[in-house]
C-alpha cells in the first residue's frame, strides 16, 4: 500500500514550528505534528535540551529523540519535516531566541518563498504563549491539548523501579506513546544509562524522604567558581551519583556562618587544592553571580552562587593535588567543552560568564 499524503493543496502555512523537550515524543505532541503537517508545507520540529547530559529531566539523547519521532511518521511525512536540535541557553533569552530565528530561517529560506509565511504552533497552554512573545514576527497556531498525558509522569513511571517500568511498557504504554517509541524504550531499559538513572532516582526519593518533614519546600544554597587561565577552566570529575563521571564546577553547599565567596575559596582550598595564594584568587574576581533556574539541580529549588577568576595568563597551570576519596580536577581546555560531559546546568554558567556560543552541532 502506498504511504498515504496528509500533504495540504492550498496550505495556510509556508512553514509551522513546533518547539518541545520530548523527553519522550508522546501522543500529545504527534497530535500537534499531525495538525502542522495538515496546515504547512513544511515543519520544524525544534528539540529543546539537546547536547544535554543524561538525567531523570533529560534521559534521553537529541538523536535517541529524533529517532523516536520519526519513527511515528511515514516517509511521506517525513520528507516534509525538519528535526533540529537546539541547545539550551538557560540564562539568556536572546541567545536562545537567535539560535531559534537562525534554524527557522536556515531551513525555511529554500523553499522559494521570498518571504515565507511562518507560525508557532503548540498546544493550549502557557508554555505556548511564552514563547509566543518571544517570536512576535511569527503567527500562532494553537492546538487543543490531549488530557492525560504527561511526559514527566511517563518519566516517573519509567525510572521509579525497572519492575514498574516493565509492567508500564507492557500494559499501559499504548495509551501515552506510539508504538515506535515504546520499542525504543524497550530497549533502553537495557541498558546501562537506564540503570544509571534508577540509581539516581532511588538517591532522590532518599534525599526527597530526608526532608519530607519540613514546614516549607527546602531552598538550598551553594556556591561554585569558574576559574579561567589561558584557554582553560578548572573542572572536577564526578566519582558518584548523581552524574558519575560528568564533569562539574568546584563548588559546594555553604557552612552556617559563612560568606559566599569564602566558601567558594575554600572548596578551592580544601577540596581542589588549588596552588594560587588567595589573595592572587581575590584579586583575580571578575564577576559574581546567582544562577536560580527552578529546574536547575536534580535535589531540588537550589540557588548556586558563582564566582568568574581569570589568572593571569602563564605558561604552566596552576598545579592541582588530588584529594583521597574526592573528585578528580583537571584543566580543560575551552575549546574541548562539551554540554553532553558537564553536569546540571553547570555548561550554561561558563558560557554565562565567558560568552560562549549556543550553536553546537549542525541541523
Amino acid at each position: 500500500m502506498p504511504p498515504r499524503s496528509d500533504a495540504p493543496d492550498s496550505p495556510d502555512f509556508d512553514c509551522l514550528v513546533f518547539i518541545g523537550r520530548f523527553q519522550p515524543p508522546h501522543l500529545g505532541h504527534l497530535a500537534v505534528i499531525h495538525e502542522a503537517l495538515k496546515r504547512a508545507r513544511q515543519v520544524i520540529v525544534l528539540v529543546g535540551s539537546s547536547w544535554q547530559a543524561r538525567s531523570l529531566r533529560n534521559p534521553w539523547r537529541f538523536v535517541e529523540r529524533q529517532a523516536m519521532l520519526r519513527s511515528a511518521f511515514d516517509d511521506e511525512e517525513n520528507a516534509r519535516l525538519a528535526v533540529v536540535p537546539l541547545l539550551d541557553a538557560l540564562y539568556n533569552n536572546d541567545v536562545w531566541v537567535r539560535d531559534v530565528q537562525r534554524k527557522v530561517r536556515d531551513i525555511a529560506s529554500p523553499l522559494g518563498v521570498r518571504l515565507p509565511r511562518i507560525g508557532l504552533i503548540g498546544a493550549s497552554r502557557g508554555q505556548s504563549s511564552y514563547y509566543l512573545s518571544l517570536f512576535p514576527q511569527w503567527e500562532s497556531v494553537s492546538v487543543p491539548l490531549v488530557e492525560g498525558i504527561s511526559a514527566s509522569q511517563i518519566r516517573e513511571r519509567l525510572f521509579r523501579s525497572a519492575s514498574s517500568a516493565g509492567d508500564y511498557l507492557s500494559t499501559g504504554a499504548s495509551h501515552d506513546l506510539p508504538p515506535g517509541v515504546v520499542e525504543t524504550l524497550r530497549g533502553f531499559c537495557q541498558g546501562e544509562g537506564y540503570r544509571q538513572l534508577i540509581e539516581e532516582q532511588g538517591l532522590l526519593d532518599q534525599y526527597r524522604s530526608a526532608w519530607a518533614q519540613a514546614p516549607y519546600p527546602p531552598i538550598f544554597v551553594t556556591v561554585n567558581a569558574v576559574v579561567v587561565q589561558s584557554g582553560h577552566v578548572l573542572l572536577v570529575r564526578r566519582t558518584a551519583a548523581p552524574g558519575k563521571g560528568l564533569y562539574a564546577l568546584p563548588g559546594g553547599f555553604i557552612n552556617p556562618h559563612e560568606r559566599l565567596l569564602d566558601a567558594c575559596l575554600r572548596e578551592l582550598r580544601e577540596r581542589i587544592r588549588l596552588k594560587v595564594p588567595e589573595p592572587v584568587l581575590k584579586g583575580s574576581l571578575r564577576g559574581q553571580r546567582l544562577f536560580d533556574e527552578p529546574h536547575r539541580s536534580w535535589r531540588g529549588r537550589t540557588l548556586a552562587e558563582a564566582f568568574y577568576f581569570a589568572l593571569r595568563p602563564e605558561q604552566q597551570l596552576p598545579r592541582l593535588k588530588p584529594v583521597q576519596g574526592g573528585d578528580h580536577a583537571r584543566w580543560v581546555a575551552l575549546a574541548d567543552l562539551d554540554p553532553e560531559s558537564l553536569f546540571e546546568d553547570h555548561f550554561f554558567i561558563i558560557q554565562d560568564f565567558l560568552g560562549l556560543p549556543a550553536d553546537f552541532g549542525g541541523t
